[in-house]
């Protein structure tokens, strides 16, 4: 079997990271983050593009030092091609479209989302085919099943808002600092769930809709707040629990019926939301109850990270699946 070194770029939104593979092996995943958006509250495109500048070329070199191994051992650069934002994008495919011209070598472009999905064959365990995964993030929510490691359908996902969007919105909403969605977690965790009602979407299918959601957080709170400025903070932690609550039981209104009707067994959780503590402990309890098998990813694979393109690069260099010098960014790729 193939032993390939590899080196991976992952610059779809405001984390840098390259991680270098070597025959599935991952030998060195580094990630710079980007606090200058703090302060505004969200993501801002350009300013990711320019930090993505200062940070490549510190964070290639870092992954190679980690990894012990020299330029002249790698047999591919790979890069995330899209979704994401484009000027960010456009640093990381430029990047190693450069990179593998310079040193002769093949080019592997990768789905930012299906890399999420196959970060779940970085580490033991690892989940047989087919597969369920719930693929959540800041602006994705989709149902795939994966029935190989580069064969995934789309069953269902978002017909508007992402999940991991409703998290952050709901936050800001609150009070919390940006990024929201992890301290809601944190303070969920104390809160009573139970307290607040807020309605769950049911369409038709396996789709979801959480911009529904969002509007009767907001309403709700103008409301209370008129009657009492100090509900918020008199109500925080019940709040979050309620409102993690509300977005975990969406989720999985599609999740177990899929599950039920593919007769899949097999379930996973990938994307930067598979880290909220909330959704884990619920995937646990229904996997025990249900008699599924679980796989949820490690912490680092789950936020971006160039690790989950090193694995997606690993299996489309052993299936012979190059790019070229003419591939550019494609902020709206699909499957």
């Amino acid at each position: 079997m193939l032993q390939p070194t590899i080196l991976a770029i992952e610059s779809s939104c405001d984390d840098t990271s390259a991680a270098i593979i070597r025959g599935g092996k991952i030998l060195a995943n580094v990630v710079a983050t980007q606090a200058v958006h703090e302060k505004y509250g969200g993501v801002v495109p350009e300013l990711a593009s320019r930090a993505h500048q200062q940070n490549i070329i510190p964070v290639v070199e870092q992954a190679f030092h980690t990894a012990n191994i020299a330029k002249s051992e790698l047999a591919a650069v790979a890069f995330t091609r899209g979704p994401g934002l484009l000027g960010a994008l456009l640093v990381g495919t430029s990047f190693a479209k450069s990179l593998a011209l310079g040193l002769d070598i093949p080019l592997i472009e990768v789905n930012h989302m299906q890399a999420h999905i196959l970060a779940h064959f970085i580490d033991e365990p690892k989940p047989s085919f087919p597969f369920l995964c719930l693929t959540v993030s800041g602006g994705h929510t989709q149902l795939v099943l994966v029935k190989d490691h580069l064969d995934m359908e789309i069953i269902g996902q978002t017909t508007d808002d992402a999940v991991g969007e409703a998290f952050d919105k709901s936050a800001k909403l609150l009070g919390l600092p940006y990024p929201g969605g992890p301290m809601l977690d944190k303070l969920a965790a104390t809160g009573n769930p139970d307290r607040f009602q807020f309605p769950i979407v049911n369409l038709l299918g396996y789709d979801f809709s959480f911009s529904g959601i969002k509007t009767a957080i907001m309403y709700f709170l103008k409301e209370q707040t008129q009657q009492d400025p100090e509900f918020i903070t008199k109500n925080l932690a019940d709040l979050c629990a309620s409102i993690q609550q509300a977005l975990i039981k969406t989720l999985f209104k599609k999740l177990i019926p899929a599950a039920k009707d593919l007769n899949v067994k097999e379930i996973a959780i990938a994307g930067g939301v598979s880290a909220n503590s909330g959704l884990r402990k619920a995937l646990q309890e229904q996997g025990e109850k249900l008699g599924w098998n679980v796989y949820i990813p490690a912490f680092q694979y789950c936020t971006d990270n160039a690790g989950m393109i090193a694995m997606a690069a690993h299996f489309k260099y052993l299936k012979g699946e190059f790019s070229d010098q003419y591939a550019s960014p494609e902020p709206r790729l699909k499957f």
